[in-house]
């Protein structure tokens, strides 16, 4: 789960992090009464959306007034920003965050992440701050600096060293960025965060060590441990349909192909997703639904599949392993009959009574296309859909 920039600030501050004092509104009028308490010369207004290059895209504004803060503010608010992550449709501009400005010395990179391969949190540091991360990569890939931490209730003072070795900073800079390495961990660490990424963290003009901006993210799978980060979640920042998904314990990622996949199983889905590739054409998702399949599930996930209009059609591979095929496809025909699907389907089944699933699926009167394995399945419906 994505949260807010203010969010992750607020996080941040209640770790011990340093970061600049800042409100947010949904309202105009209310940003700028808010504003009046901040204690600066200048303002920086942010849009909150949950998106990187949020300056580039003109989401970031620095106003040297109240009046000229209103202005920025009524321009900002409602306006759809396009950034490289959002994609071409982008996303509205629904909260503003306005904070003190800060007198920047020098910028540096830090972020922090589980390191699935070696089972270790990584931190990623970087003296080439408030530039992407992915340029610097490419660009100067000596600039960045990968320390792998091992799991534990706190991080050692030689990981800290390690990973603050290429900032240069003096000792009194280095005693407190330390502080804050020590700050992350203990965060990353009781909130079952999944990355948390500071560009730029900053050295201040006087000496002091400042999170500039904050992204976090958090394991889904543990968010049930954690109600004061779900209370954090923005619906208006998700997908309407991976929204409905969740409510129905469907893994649903939208993306922006023609071929809807149903699949039980994560890494069948992802194995769906590469042929469906090769064999010339795009999926329009990624959605596992699990072990369990029922005629509502089903049928929620047809629902879901077909709300997106650039499906032409559908491709479901499924593997009985717990769940028997026979079982599934005859929820796969209660629930193809109650939605009335309108475009091709292709259904593939391996495993536990695939044969007898078969036999369900050839004699339910729908135009369903059988598949004998996932080549032939994804060449079907891509023939299919032309």
């Amino acid at each position: 789960m994505n949260i807010h920039e203010h969010q992750a600030k607020e996080i941040l501050k209640n770790y011990g992090a340093k970061v600049p004092k800042g409100i947010f509104a949904f309202e105009v009028q209310d940003l700028i009464e808010k504003a009046k308490i901040l204690k600066t010369d200048k303002y920086v207004l942010k849009a909150q959306i949950h998106s990187g290059g949020r300056g580039k895209a003109g989401g970031v504004k620095l106003v040297n007034n109240l009046e000229e803060l209103e202005n920025e503010a009524k321009n900002l608010i409602g306006k759809i920003l396009v950034t490289h992550q959002t994609g071409p449709n982008g996303r509205k501009v629904k909260r503003l965050y306005v904070e003190e400005a800060s007198e920047i010395n020098k910028e540096f990179y830090l972020s922090c992440l589980v390191d699935r391969e070696s089972s270790k949190i990584a931190f990623i540091s970087s003296d080439q701050g408030g530039m992407d991360i992915e340029e610097v990569a490419n660009n100067n890939p000596e600039k960045i600096l990968t320390t792998k931490v091992e799991f534990s209730d706190q991080i050692s003072e030689d990981d800290c060293k390690k990973i603050l070795g290429i900032f240069n900073l003096d000792k009194e800079a280095n005693e407190e960025a330390t502080k804050l390495i020590k700050s992350i961990y203990k965060m990353f660490i009781e909130t079952d965060a999944s990355l948390v990424e500071i560009n730029p963290l900053i050295l201040t003009k006087d000496n002091n060590i400042v999170c500039l901006d904050a992204k976090m993210n958090f394991d889904d799978n543990a968010l049930f441990k954690h109600p004061e980060i779900m209370e954090l979640r923005d619906l208006n920042e998700e997908e309407e349909t991976e929204i409905e998904a969740s409510k129905h314990d469907l893994a649903y990622i939208k993306l922006d192909g023609s071929i809807g996949c149903m699949v039980n199983g994560a890494g069948l889905a992802m194995a769906t997703m590469d042929i469906i590739k090769l064999y010339g054409e795009e999926p329009a998702n990624f959605l596992d639904v699990g072990g369990g399949a029922s005629k509502e599930k089903v049928s929620a996930a047809f629902k879901i599949i077909l709300s997106d209009k650039n499906v032409k059609g559908i491709l479901i591979n499924i593997f009985g392993g717990i769940m028997r095929c026979d079982v599934l496809a005859k929820g796969l025909v209660e629930a193809a009959r109650e939605i009335k699907i309108n475009v091709p389907l292709v259904v593939r089944l391996a495993g536990t009574n695939f044969e007898e699933g078969k036999k369900i699926l050839d004699n339910s009167g729908l135009k369903i296309i059988s598949a004998s394995d996932l080549g032939d399945a994804a060449e079907k419906v891509v023939e299919a859909i032309k």
